[in-house]
């Protein structure tokens, strides 16, 4: 599923709005969930799961071709864990 099938669905759901509206409103979420995710920001969705910055301190790592020591910068990763209940609808 892409962006445009997420807002063909959300389109049905609610039959007030456009399949445009609806996916400007779907990238509406992801631009506020990305600028959440730049200032550090943890997104919690409840029922859904929650979106947070990590950050990766720099490490010693090795080159698998060569065996040669490289050292690896620090970085910022955006993890996402799920919420129970979309774990749960999941299992079923």
């Amino acid at each position: 599923m892409n962006t445009t099938d997420l807002a063909g669905v959300v389109a049905d759901q609610d039959s007030k709005i456009t399949k445009t509206q609806a996916k400007a409103l779907v990238d509406a979420v992801f631009a506020a969930i990305t600028a959440a995710a730049k200032k550090g920001e943890e997104v919690s969705l409840p029922g859904f799961g929650k979106f947070k910055v990590q950050a990766k301190p720099a490490r010693t790592g090795r080159n698998p071709s060569t065996g040669a020591t490289i050292q690896i910068a620090a970085s910022k990763k955006l993890s996402f864990q799920a919420a129970k209940a979309l774990k749960d609808a999941l299992a079923k």
